[in-house]
């Protein structure tokens, strides 16, 4: 039998503080790389760090025909003198890199063969999938391994559920701005995930292209009932890149650390963080500060912040998660030490993520001793003042294996971590980051 992956820690015989630097932002890693090899200049990404997520992107770039080359801490991406047709392309088990390429590809017309891997190629692609295929393009089956697409996306009108996955949006903002004619995207139903299309909106204004958003009562023409909104898309648009651009520090992985700082009385402090970015999970601050954390912060002189989190008195909330599903697994653990009982509303979507979020966060925390369930789509976690340990399975999910080793620094006994390298996907150093903690 194959001998499983683990990491055994046994943080509770040591003291947690000290400082942690922001990585890079996977977020604006792949919303900046593919903007820039849709433009018609060279562009410079400063890039601090990498994960296997970003280098996804980057080589699927490469294997278009973009010119992808990266060089310390910048990539250098030029665009082509022709795309390559039919490549074939590995986007490993990055969901944004497939749905974000996905009708880029279609627009383009080059036609690709997309190969996943993980969980990947049964994570749904349902309705991006039908509304490419009414649009001009031919698709293998969902669930194919490798994804065939053939043809040319045209442009029109795409009708969108905005409660599946905000990456549908950002692929079809990314790819419409090339079509011949213009473009309309429909949502039908709550918008979850807003940030994430903030995010492309503003790298997309970043690069020259112009999308107009109405409202129901803005649009000139009845509309069906459950559409809410609706972007507007010029075609026949270019992209125009200033040069060079720098990616921010990520908050969604910041969150672990400033979550870990909540947990313990001396403090965490991470280095070098935007406080106006427009990235979702910087609602992490407001939660924590809800919860009782104790939150100071130092902006510099070039407008970065370093923002140091420390234990208060930590009591149960109510949190609403429909715009932050991927900060669930660690509030959830600190929810599992607080006082009394905390709620984290409206997490359907966890379920389609690298693993069974709902579950794999329930069976993690449970094998730590943690008091959780789940009801009507909300988790339910009584709080206790530190938890037993015990071995958990990441299920190759990289916030559950960084959830279990923040976690870890408040069990009374070692937590052994199966297949703990998933962290490779968004944060491959998490545990040197996490060892300079550990006194």
């Amino acid at each position: 039998m194959e001998k499983t992956e683990s990491k055994t820690l046994n943080s509770f015989q040591y003291h947690i503080s000290g400082t942690v630097p922001a990585i890079a932002s996977k977020s604006a890693a792949h919303r900046l790389m593919i903007a820039a090899a849709l433009s018609e200049q060279p562009t410079e990404i400063i890039c601090r760090t990498t994960s296997k997520d970003i280098e996804a992107t980057a080589l699927c770039l490469a294997g278009l025909g973009i010119q992808v080359e990266k060089k310390g801490e910048v990539y250098h991406i030029a665009p082509p003198d022709s795309f390559i047709e039919g490549a074939s392309i590995d986007c490993g088990e990055s969901g944004s890199t497939l749905r974000f390429l996905l009708p880029v590809i279609g627009i383009l017309g080059c036609g690709a063969k997309i190969t996943a891997h993980g969980r990947l190629p049964e994570r749904p692609l349902s309705p991006l999938y039908e509304e490419m295929i009414a649009h001009g393009v031919s698709l293998s089956p969902q669930g194919s391994n490798p994804l065939i697409c053939e043809g040319r996306m045209q442009g029109g009108t795409y009708r969108i559920a905005g409660n599946i996955s905000s990456q549908y949006i950002t692929g079809l903002l990314f790819a419409l701005p090339l079509a011949e004619t213009d473009s309309e995207i429909h949502i039908t139903g709550k918008l979850e995930s807003r940030p994430y299309i903030d995010i492309t909106l503003h790298v997309l204004r970043e690069f020259g292209i112009q999308i107009t958003e109405l409202s129901p009562a803005q649009y000139p023409e009845p509309l069906a009932s459950d559409i809410t909104g609706i972007f507007r898309i010029k075609g026949g648009q270019t992209y125009h890149s200033k040069g060079i651009y720098t990616v921010e520090g990520d908050w969604s992985n910041a969150a672990f650390f400033l979550c870990a700082g909540a947990l313990h009385k001396n403090g965490i402090t991470v280095t070098d963080l935007n406080l106006d970015s427009l990235q979702g999970d910087k609602a992490v601050l407001s939660i924590l500060s809800e919860f009782g954390a104790d939150i100071s912060s130092h902006t510099k002189e070039n407008g970065l912040t370093d923002i140091t989190v420390k234990a208060g008195i930590i009591k149960g909330i109510e949190i609403d998660a429909s715009d932050i599903p991927d900060l669930v697994p660690i509030l959830s653990g600190v929810a599992a030490l607080a006082e009394g009982t905390t709620r984290i509303h409206h997490i359907e979507r966890l379920r389609i993520k690298e693993s069974d979020r709902v579950k794999t966060v329930i069976e993690t925390l449970s094998q730590l001793g943690a008091d959780i369930s789940e009801e009507n789509n909300t988790l339910i976690i009584n709080g206790k003042p530190s938890l037993t340990g015990g071995t958990v399975d990441s299920a190759n999910d990289h916030r559950i294996a960084m959830t279990a080793a923040i976690v870890s620094t408040r069990c009374k006994g070692p937590v052994t971590i199966q297949n703990p390298m998933a962290v490779r996907k968004s944060y491959p150093d998490f545990y040197e980051a996490l060892a300079t903690l550990l006194h």
